[in-house]
């Protein structure tokens, strides 16, 4: 596990987790870590609002308690979370899986979460020579995911001498400091701007939900961590699917039927006027328009679409 500054002390922790505690009789709290600041910030606390938690998140405040939930939220710094899952601070966190796997932690990643995206990735000078990471098993590598790029390399077979920087990763080339990096990437505009070019994929990151495991072999907490889970799938899965109202001639019905069979067969309504019916299904985001233009193209008309707040799958 790698060691940083200011990494919560064994105190620290106790006392964050007797805040944190604030249970009511037989109805003890899980405890879930966040970032209080940073790129997950917004999409976390969106997340937990639309699965009907209601909290205090304003200001400078440390941790909260959810009003119509068991369950009390610490507000922390993002590479301190794997540890307070780790020790059994608390419960749960929401974190990037790039921390979990530089921190090496013993946890247990319950879901993906759908947002966060990034990747970890192995990048040098775009005119250096290097083509494939087993060319740099004695080079020098800039990162600020020491760990992770040591077992990375470590995999291929050497251990070039890792150089641990904690902001400005990419100008280390540049300045001759190292001959590749190891560095998060979102957008690749970064590494563009100091003329990298990524030769590999260390992670493909996220953020996720993830759980000690003492939280889920203990039956209370675990029936509120599979409720928690099942309010998170559900807006999940909303997310994932448009709802379809349309009309359509009896006779494109096989035709329709073979564009969105729906999350099992649509619903069927026979209309006032013969002949015509109307249907009722739900199509994936990821093929809406192509899917509408098909259902245009076998005669429906009249096609209404709405957004999906929950879905039960």
């Amino acid at each position: 596990m790698t060691s940083h500054a200011n990494r919560p002390a064994a105190g620290q922790a106790t006392g964050f987790a007797s805040l944190l505690a604030g249970d009511e009789p037989g109805e003890p709290r899980l405890k879930l870590a966040v970032q209080r600041s940073g790129r997950l910030t917004d999409d976390t606390l969106e997340l937990l609002r639309s699965i009907g938690l209601e909290f205090e998140s304003y200001g400078q405040r440390l941790f909260s308690h959810c009003r119509n939930f068991p369950l009390s939220i610490l507000y922390g710094r993002d590479d301190d979370i794997p540890e307070y899952v780790a020790l059994g601070t608390v419960d749960l966190g929401i974190v990037g899986r790039n921390l979990l796997h530089e921190e090496n932690v013993a946890v247990e990643e319950l879901m993906p979460l759908g947002f966060g995206y990034c990747s970890l990735i192995v990048a040098v000078l775009r005119d250096a020579p290097y083509q494939e990471p087993a060319e740099l098993l004695a080079a020098k590598v800039a990162t600020s995911y020491p760990g992770s790029a040591r077992r990375y390399f470590a995999g291929l077979g050497g251990s070039p001498e890792i150089i641990t920087l904690s902001g400005s990763v990419e100008v280390a080339p540049s300045l001759g400091l190292a001959d590749a990096v190891v560095e998060l990437t979102a957008t690749g505009s970064t590494l563009m701007l100091n003329d990298l070019r990524p030769i590999a994929t260390v992670l493909e990151s996220e953020a996720v939900l993830a759980a000690h495991p003492d939280a889920l072999a203990d039956p209370v907490r675990r029936a509120s961590i599979d409720r928690l889970l099942l309010r998170i799938r559900a807006v999940r899965a909303a997310k994932r699917y448009k709802y379809l109202m349309m009309n359509a001639p009896e006779a494109a019905l096989p035709a329709i039927r073979a564009v969105v069979p729906g999350l099992k067969a649509p619903t069927i309504v026979p209309l006032a006027d013969p002949g015509w019916v109307a249907v009722h299904t739900a199509i994936e985001e990821d093929a809406f328009w192509e899917s509408i233009e098909r259902l245009r193209a076998a005669g429906a008309t009249e096609i209404l679409v709405s957004s999906l707040e929950k879905l039960m799958l």
